[in-house]
Protein backbone atom coordinates (compact mmCIF):
# COMPACT_ATOMS: atom_id res chain seq x y z
CA UNK A 1 0.00 0.00 0.00
CA UNK A 2 1.26 3.16 -1.16
CA UNK A 3 0.31 5.06 2.69
CA UNK A 4 1.76 8.87 1.65
CA UNK A 5 -0.72 8.76 -1.02
CA UNK A 6 -3.27 6.78 1.09
CA UNK A 7 -3.19 9.66 3.82
CA UNK A 8 -3.44 12.09 1.24
CA UNK A 9 -6.36 10.93 -0.14
CA UNK A 10 -8.20 10.73 3.42
CA UNK A 11 -6.95 14.48 4.16
CA UNK A 12 -8.23 15.99 0.60
CA UNK A 13 -11.60 13.46 0.62
CA UNK A 14 -12.36 15.26 4.33
CA UNK A 15 -13.19 18.45 2.52
CA UNK A 16 -15.37 17.09 -0.43
CA UNK A 17 -18.28 19.26 -1.75
CA UNK A 18 -19.53 16.45 -3.70
CA UNK A 19 -17.42 12.94 -4.46
CA UNK A 20 -16.53 12.31 -7.72
CA UNK A 21 -16.91 8.99 -8.73
CA UNK A 22 -14.44 7.04 -11.54
CA UNK A 23 -16.68 4.02 -10.33
CA UNK A 24 -19.21 2.00 -12.60
CA UNK A 25 -21.88 1.69 -9.61
CA UNK A 26 -21.33 2.54 -6.23
CA UNK A 27 -23.62 3.20 -3.40
CA UNK A 28 -23.40 4.36 0.61
CA UNK A 29 -26.06 1.72 2.74
CA UNK A 30 -27.23 2.58 5.96
CA UNK A 31 -27.42 -0.47 8.27
CA UNK A 32 -29.79 1.02 10.56
CA UNK A 33 -32.88 2.22 8.52
CA UNK A 34 -31.31 -0.66 5.16
CA UNK A 35 -31.62 2.63 3.15
CA UNK A 36 -29.55 3.96 0.21
CA UNK A 37 -27.79 7.48 1.39
CA UNK A 38 -25.76 7.68 -1.71
CA UNK A 39 -25.94 6.01 -5.03
CA UNK A 40 -24.77 5.73 -8.83
CA UNK A 41 -26.09 3.09 -10.96
CA UNK A 42 -26.66 1.15 -7.86
CA UNK A 43 -29.61 -0.98 -9.85
CA UNK A 44 -27.47 -2.14 -12.81
CA UNK A 45 -26.87 -5.62 -13.27
CA UNK A 46 -22.78 -5.91 -13.26
CA UNK A 47 -20.05 -8.42 -12.58
CA UNK A 48 -19.20 -8.86 -8.97
CA UNK A 49 -15.53 -10.52 -8.74
CA UNK A 50 -14.71 -12.03 -5.98
CA UNK A 51 -16.91 -9.70 -4.10
CA UNK A 52 -18.88 -13.15 -4.96
CA UNK A 53 -17.18 -14.81 -2.44
CA UNK A 54 -19.56 -12.92 0.84
CA UNK A 55 -22.00 -15.22 -0.44
CA UNK A 56 -19.98 -18.82 -0.85
CA UNK A 57 -18.84 -17.45 2.95
CA UNK A 58 -22.55 -17.34 4.23
CA UNK A 59 -23.79 -20.46 2.58
CA UNK A 60 -20.78 -22.00 4.76
CA UNK A 61 -21.26 -20.92 7.39
CA UNK A 62 -25.03 -21.23 7.59
CA UNK A 63 -24.50 -24.80 6.31
CA UNK A 64 -21.31 -26.12 8.04
CA UNK A 65 -22.09 -27.08 11.98
CA UNK A 66 -18.21 -27.95 12.63
CA UNK A 67 -15.29 -25.12 11.14
CA UNK A 68 -13.09 -27.28 12.49
CA UNK A 69 -13.73 -30.81 10.57
CA UNK A 70 -11.11 -30.95 7.84
CA UNK A 71 -11.76 -31.77 4.18
CA UNK A 72 -9.27 -33.28 1.89
CA UNK A 73 -8.57 -30.71 -1.46
CA UNK A 74 -9.85 -31.93 -4.60
CA UNK A 75 -7.82 -31.54 -7.84
CA UNK A 76 -10.49 -29.00 -9.10
CA UNK A 77 -10.01 -26.94 -6.59
CA UNK A 78 -6.17 -27.39 -6.95
CA UNK A 79 -5.75 -26.18 -10.14
CA UNK A 80 -8.42 -23.16 -10.28
CA UNK A 81 -6.27 -20.16 -11.60
CA UNK A 82 -6.70 -16.54 -9.89
CA UNK A 83 -6.28 -15.84 -6.21
CA UNK A 84 -4.91 -18.62 -4.24
CA UNK A 85 -4.33 -19.83 -0.48
CA UNK A 86 -1.75 -21.97 -2.38
CA UNK A 87 -3.50 -25.37 -1.96
CA UNK A 88 -2.61 -28.65 -3.41
CA UNK A 89 -4.53 -32.02 -4.55
CA UNK A 90 -4.92 -34.46 -1.87
CA UNK A 91 -3.99 -31.17 0.97
CA UNK A 92 -6.10 -31.64 4.43
CA UNK A 93 -7.83 -28.30 5.83
CA UNK A 94 -10.68 -26.99 8.00
CA UNK A 95 -13.90 -25.32 7.32
CA UNK A 96 -12.07 -22.11 9.40
CA UNK A 97 -9.17 -22.27 7.66
CA UNK A 98 -10.79 -22.51 3.94
CA UNK A 99 -13.25 -19.23 5.25
CA UNK A 100 -10.19 -17.43 6.23
CA UNK A 101 -8.52 -18.21 2.90
CA UNK A 102 -11.32 -17.60 1.32
CA UNK A 103 -11.97 -13.90 2.42
CA UNK A 104 -8.30 -12.77 3.42
CA UNK A 105 -6.27 -13.39 0.09
CA UNK A 106 -9.30 -14.02 -2.00
CA UNK A 107 -8.90 -17.53 -2.47
CA UNK A 108 -9.91 -19.37 -5.78
CA UNK A 109 -8.61 -22.84 -4.51
CA UNK A 110 -10.45 -21.93 -1.27
CA UNK A 111 -13.73 -20.53 -2.66
CA UNK A 112 -13.96 -24.29 -5.12
CA UNK A 113 -13.06 -26.52 -2.32
CA UNK A 114 -15.98 -24.94 -0.30
CA UNK A 115 -18.33 -25.50 -2.83
CA UNK A 116 -17.61 -29.42 -3.93
CA UNK A 117 -17.35 -29.89 -0.26
CA UNK A 118 -20.88 -28.50 0.30
CA UNK A 119 -22.78 -28.49 -2.69
CA UNK A 120 -21.03 -31.80 -4.44
CA UNK A 121 -20.05 -29.44 -7.28
CA UNK A 122 -19.97 -25.90 -8.79
CA UNK A 123 -23.13 -26.31 -10.28
CA UNK A 124 -24.49 -27.84 -7.39
CA UNK A 125 -23.36 -25.11 -4.78
CA UNK A 126 -24.45 -22.26 -7.33
CA UNK A 127 -28.06 -23.65 -7.05
CA UNK A 128 -28.02 -23.09 -3.18
CA UNK A 129 -26.43 -19.45 -3.62
CA UNK A 130 -29.41 -18.72 -6.25
CA UNK A 131 -31.78 -20.14 -3.83
CA UNK A 132 -30.34 -18.13 -0.90
CA UNK A 133 -30.43 -14.93 -2.90
CA UNK A 134 -34.37 -15.44 -3.61
CA UNK A 135 -34.63 -16.29 -0.17
CA UNK A 136 -33.12 -12.22 0.91
CA UNK A 137 -35.42 -10.83 -2.07
CA UNK A 138 -32.36 -10.16 -4.49
CA UNK A 139 -34.01 -10.01 -7.53
CA UNK A 140 -31.34 -8.64 -9.80
CA UNK A 141 -28.45 -11.18 -8.77
CA UNK A 142 -27.40 -14.58 -10.48
CA UNK A 143 -24.59 -16.94 -9.43
CA UNK A 144 -22.96 -19.00 -11.01
CA UNK A 145 -19.48 -19.91 -9.52
CA UNK A 146 -18.61 -19.23 -5.73
CA UNK A 147 -15.23 -17.63 -6.58
CA UNK A 148 -16.78 -14.55 -9.06
CA UNK A 149 -14.32 -15.37 -12.20
CA UNK A 150 -15.79 -13.98 -15.45
CA UNK A 151 -19.09 -15.13 -16.83
CA UNK A 152 -22.29 -13.27 -18.75
CA UNK A 153 -24.69 -15.06 -16.32
CA UNK A 154 -22.85 -14.40 -13.41
CA UNK A 155 -23.77 -10.70 -11.73
CA UNK A 156 -25.33 -8.31 -8.88
CA UNK A 157 -26.08 -5.15 -8.11
CA UNK A 158 -24.21 -2.49 -6.13
CA UNK A 159 -27.51 -2.09 -4.12
CA UNK A 160 -27.96 -6.07 -3.59
CA UNK A 161 -23.93 -6.64 -2.82
CA UNK A 162 -24.83 -4.14 0.34
CA UNK A 163 -27.61 -6.00 0.98
CA UNK A 164 -25.86 -9.48 1.36
CA UNK A 165 -22.72 -7.51 3.31
CA UNK A 166 -25.11 -6.18 5.68
CA UNK A 167 -26.93 -10.02 6.04
CA UNK A 168 -23.29 -11.46 6.55
CA UNK A 169 -21.83 -8.90 8.82
CA UNK A 170 -24.82 -10.31 11.32
CA UNK A 171 -23.43 -13.61 11.50
CA UNK A 172 -20.78 -12.84 14.63
CA UNK A 173 -18.04 -15.26 12.50
CA UNK A 174 -18.05 -13.68 9.48
CA UNK A 175 -17.52 -10.47 11.25
CA UNK A 176 -14.53 -11.74 13.02
CA UNK A 177 -12.99 -12.91 9.95
CA UNK A 178 -13.67 -9.67 7.63
CA UNK A 179 -12.09 -7.59 10.53
CA UNK A 180 -8.58 -9.69 10.53
CA UNK A 181 -5.86 -8.21 9.07
CA UNK A 182 -3.41 -11.18 9.49
CA UNK A 183 -4.49 -15.00 9.80
CA UNK A 184 -2.33 -18.41 9.88
CA UNK A 185 -3.76 -21.21 8.47
CA UNK A 186 -2.55 -25.07 8.82
CA UNK A 187 -2.67 -26.82 5.87
CA UNK A 188 -1.51 -30.73 6.39
CA UNK A 189 -0.89 -29.25 10.10
CA UNK A 190 1.76 -26.81 8.77
CA UNK A 191 1.35 -23.08 9.69
CA UNK A 192 0.72 -20.64 6.44
CA UNK A 193 0.73 -16.84 7.40
CA UNK A 194 -2.22 -14.95 5.02
CA UNK A 195 -2.92 -11.23 4.57
CA UNK A 196 -6.19 -9.59 3.74
CA UNK A 197 -6.25 -7.78 0.64
CA UNK A 198 -8.93 -4.86 1.70
CA UNK A 199 -6.19 -2.03 1.70
CA UNK A 200 -8.93 0.13 4.12
CA UNK A 201 -8.93 -2.16 7.34
CA UNK A 202 -6.56 -0.52 9.63
CA UNK A 203 -6.07 2.38 7.56
CA UNK A 204 -9.00 3.72 7.45
CA UNK A 205 -11.04 5.21 10.51
CA UNK A 206 -13.61 2.64 11.57
CA UNK A 207 -13.46 0.14 8.74
CA UNK A 208 -14.05 -3.04 9.92
CA UNK A 209 -14.63 -5.40 6.32
CA UNK A 210 -15.63 -6.72 3.92
CA UNK A 211 -14.31 -7.34 0.51
CA UNK A 212 -12.22 -6.85 -2.67
CA UNK A 213 -12.30 -8.33 -6.11
CA UNK A 214 -11.14 -7.67 -9.18
CA UNK A 215 -11.44 -9.56 -12.86
CA UNK A 216 -11.02 -8.12 -16.51
CA UNK A 217 -14.79 -8.03 -16.78
CA UNK A 218 -15.84 -6.90 -13.19
CA UNK A 219 -12.66 -4.41 -12.94
CA UNK A 220 -11.60 -3.10 -9.15
CA UNK A 221 -14.33 -3.61 -7.18
CA UNK A 222 -14.41 -2.89 -3.15
CA UNK A 223 -17.19 -3.56 -0.27
CA UNK A 224 -16.33 -1.67 2.99
CA UNK A 225 -17.89 -1.92 6.47
CA UNK A 226 -17.46 1.31 8.47
CA UNK A 227 -18.74 2.31 11.70
CA UNK A 228 -17.99 5.81 13.58
CA UNK A 229 -20.04 6.78 16.41
CA UNK A 230 -22.53 4.06 16.11
CA UNK A 231 -23.49 5.04 12.62
CA UNK A 232 -22.63 1.92 10.69
CA UNK A 233 -22.66 2.02 6.63
CA UNK A 234 -21.41 -0.21 3.56
CA UNK A 235 -19.55 1.47 0.73
CA UNK A 236 -19.29 -0.56 -2.53
CA UNK A 237 -17.76 0.51 -5.19
CA UNK A 238 -17.69 -1.52 -8.78
CA UNK A 239 -16.16 -1.50 -11.91
CA UNK A 240 -12.94 1.12 -11.58
CA UNK A 241 -10.02 0.56 -13.72
CA UNK A 242 -7.61 0.81 -11.04
CA UNK A 243 -6.92 -0.12 -7.98
CA UNK A 244 -5.97 3.15 -6.31
CA UNK A 245 -9.46 4.49 -7.93
CA UNK A 246 -11.47 1.79 -6.06
CA UNK A 247 -9.48 3.00 -3.32
CA UNK A 248 -10.35 6.88 -3.47
CA UNK A 249 -13.91 6.18 -4.55
CA UNK A 250 -14.88 4.21 -1.43
CA UNK A 251 -13.00 6.82 0.50
CA UNK A 252 -14.32 9.75 -1.14
CA UNK A 253 -18.00 7.62 -0.11
CA UNK A 254 -17.44 7.40 3.61
CA UNK A 255 -15.65 10.39 4.25
CA UNK A 256 -18.61 12.49 2.55
CA UNK A 257 -21.27 10.25 4.25
CA UNK A 258 -19.55 11.11 7.65
CA UNK A 259 -18.92 14.76 7.27
CA UNK A 260 -22.70 15.37 5.83
CA UNK A 261 -24.92 12.52 7.23
CA UNK A 262 -25.92 12.04 10.50
CA UNK A 263 -28.57 9.32 12.34
CA UNK A 264 -31.49 10.77 13.96
CA UNK A 265 -33.20 8.54 16.73
CA UNK A 266 -36.75 8.23 14.73
CA UNK A 267 -38.26 6.25 17.13
CA UNK A 268 -38.00 8.63 20.03
CA UNK A 269 -39.40 11.38 17.86
CA UNK A 270 -41.90 9.09 17.02
CA UNK A 271 -42.55 7.83 20.41
CA UNK A 272 -43.14 11.67 21.94
CA UNK A 273 -44.99 12.79 19.16
CA UNK A 274 -47.51 9.91 19.55
CA UNK A 275 -47.67 10.71 23.20
CA UNK A 276 -48.45 14.21 22.97
CA UNK A 277 -50.99 13.42 20.40
CA UNK A 278 -52.37 10.08 23.03
CA UNK A 279 -53.18 12.66 25.57
CA UNK A 280 -55.36 14.74 23.73
CA UNK A 281 -57.43 12.56 21.72
CA UNK A 282 -57.79 9.20 22.78
CA UNK A 283 -60.68 9.53 24.40
CA UNK A 284 -61.94 11.41 21.28
CA UNK A 285 -62.29 8.24 20.05
CA UNK A 286 -65.86 6.54 20.26
CA UNK A 287 -66.88 3.12 19.80
CA UNK A 288 -70.42 2.35 18.93
CA UNK A 289 -72.84 -0.96 19.95
CA UNK A 290 -69.78 -1.94 22.38
CA UNK A 291 -69.16 -3.48 25.62
CA UNK A 292 -66.97 -0.76 25.94
CA UNK A 293 -67.40 2.90 24.62
CA UNK A 294 -63.05 3.94 24.63
CA UNK A 295 -60.21 2.11 22.65
CA UNK A 296 -56.95 2.23 24.09
CA UNK A 297 -54.53 2.85 21.80
CA UNK A 298 -51.01 1.86 20.93
CA UNK A 299 -47.77 2.46 18.42
CA UNK A 300 -47.43 -0.41 16.09
CA UNK A 301 -44.01 -1.45 14.83
CA UNK A 302 -41.93 0.89 14.47
CA UNK A 303 -39.49 -0.61 11.24
CA UNK A 304 -36.50 1.10 12.33
CA UNK A 305 -34.92 3.21 15.20
CA UNK A 306 -32.51 5.72 13.31
CA UNK A 307 -32.16 7.61 9.82
CA UNK A 308 -29.55 9.11 8.44
CA UNK A 309 -30.35 12.78 6.94
CA UNK A 310 -28.04 15.22 6.23
CA UNK A 311 -27.36 17.33 9.00
CA UNK A 312 -29.05 20.69 6.98
CA UNK A 313 -32.40 19.33 6.10
CA UNK A 314 -32.92 17.75 10.14
CA UNK A 315 -35.53 20.39 10.67
CA UNK A 316 -37.54 19.49 7.57
CA UNK A 317 -38.42 16.16 9.19
CA UNK A 318 -42.34 16.16 9.59
CA UNK A 319 -44.91 13.92 11.21
CA UNK A 320 -48.53 13.64 10.53
CA UNK A 321 -50.65 11.35 12.80
CA UNK A 322 -53.91 10.41 11.25
CA UNK A 323 -56.80 8.30 13.02
CA UNK A 324 -61.02 7.15 12.81
CA UNK A 325 -62.55 8.56 15.89
CA UNK A 326 -65.61 6.78 15.54
CA UNK A 327 -65.69 2.99 15.73
CA UNK A 328 -68.65 0.41 15.32
CA UNK A 329 -67.70 -2.78 17.11
CA UNK A 330 -66.63 -5.76 17.32
CA UNK A 331 -62.91 -4.58 17.08
CA UNK A 332 -60.22 -6.85 17.41
CA UNK A 333 -57.36 -6.40 19.34
CA UNK A 334 -54.50 -4.91 17.57
CA UNK A 335 -56.62 -3.66 14.74
CA UNK A 336 -55.60 -0.67 12.61
CA UNK A 337 -57.41 2.41 13.45
CA UNK A 338 -54.65 5.36 12.35
CA UNK A 339 -51.62 6.00 11.07
CA UNK A 340 -48.16 7.78 11.41
CA UNK A 341 -46.73 9.47 8.76
CA UNK A 342 -42.96 9.91 8.82
CA UNK A 343 -41.76 12.81 5.83
CA UNK A 344 -38.42 14.21 5.02
CA UNK A 345 -38.86 17.48 2.86
CA UNK A 346 -41.57 15.73 0.65
CA UNK A 347 -40.61 12.09 0.60
CA UNK A 348 -42.23 9.36 2.76
CA UNK A 349 -39.25 7.58 4.82
CA UNK A 350 -41.82 5.30 7.15
CA UNK A 351 -45.51 5.00 8.42
CA UNK A 352 -46.02 3.17 12.06
CA UNK A 353 -49.94 2.09 12.48
CA UNK A 354 -51.73 2.96 15.35
CA UNK A 355 -53.33 -0.04 17.01
CA UNK A 356 -56.36 -1.09 18.98
CA UNK A 357 -54.56 -2.11 22.19
CA UNK A 358 -57.59 -4.43 23.57
CA UNK A 359 -60.01 -6.51 22.33
CA UNK A 360 -64.04 -5.02 22.54
CA UNK A 361 -67.05 -7.46 21.92
CA UNK A 362 -70.18 -5.78 20.40
CA UNK A 363 -73.07 -5.62 22.33
CA UNK A 364 -75.24 -8.23 23.11
CA UNK A 365 -79.84 -8.23 23.47
CA UNK A 366 -78.24 -8.19 27.04
CA UNK A 367 -76.32 -5.49 27.35
CA UNK A 368 -78.93 -3.53 25.61
CA UNK A 369 -81.30 -4.57 28.64
CA UNK A 370 -78.88 -3.70 31.13
CA UNK A 371 -78.59 -0.35 29.63
CA UNK A 372 -82.06 -0.28 29.99
CA UNK A 373 -82.60 -0.94 33.57
CA UNK A 374 -79.72 1.23 34.45
CA UNK A 375 -81.55 4.26 33.37
CA UNK A 376 -85.07 3.21 34.70
CA UNK A 377 -83.11 2.32 38.08
CA UNK A 378 -81.43 5.71 37.93
CA UNK A 379 -84.35 7.58 37.57
CA UNK A 380 -86.32 5.69 40.20
CA UNK A 381 -83.16 6.62 42.67
CA UNK A 382 -83.64 10.15 41.40
CA UNK A 383 -87.49 10.52 42.06
CA UNK A 384 -87.20 8.47 45.54
CA UNK A 385 -84.59 11.08 46.98
CA UNK A 386 -86.60 14.32 45.11
CA UNK A 387 -89.32 12.67 47.05
CA UNK A 388 -87.94 12.43 50.11
CA UNK A 389 -86.27 15.96 50.04
CA UNK A 390 -89.99 17.24 49.45
CA UNK A 391 -91.42 15.36 52.50
CA UNK A 392 -88.25 16.84 54.46
CA UNK A 393 -89.52 20.74 53.00
CA UNK A 394 -93.09 19.55 54.23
Amino acid sequence: IDYIWLDEEIKNSKNLQEPNLNAKCAVVFDRSSKTIILGKNEEHKVPMASTTKIMTAIILLENVKNLEEEVEVSKQAASIGGSRVGLKTGDKISYNDLLYGLMLCSGNDAATQIAISIGGSIEGFANIMNKKAKEMGLKNTSFVTPHGLDNKNHYTTALELAIMADYALNIEEFAKVVATQNYTVLINGYPKTIKNTNELLGNLEGVNGVKTGFTNGAGRCLVTSVIRNSFNIITVVLGTKKKKQRTSDSIKLIEYTYKNYELINLEQIIEEEFKNWRQINEKRIKVYKGQENNLKIKLGKIEYKNYPVLKTEKQNITIDINSRFNIEAPIEQNKKIGEIKITLNTREIMKVDILNGKKIERKTILYYFWDVFKILFGTCQKSTLLYKKCRVGV
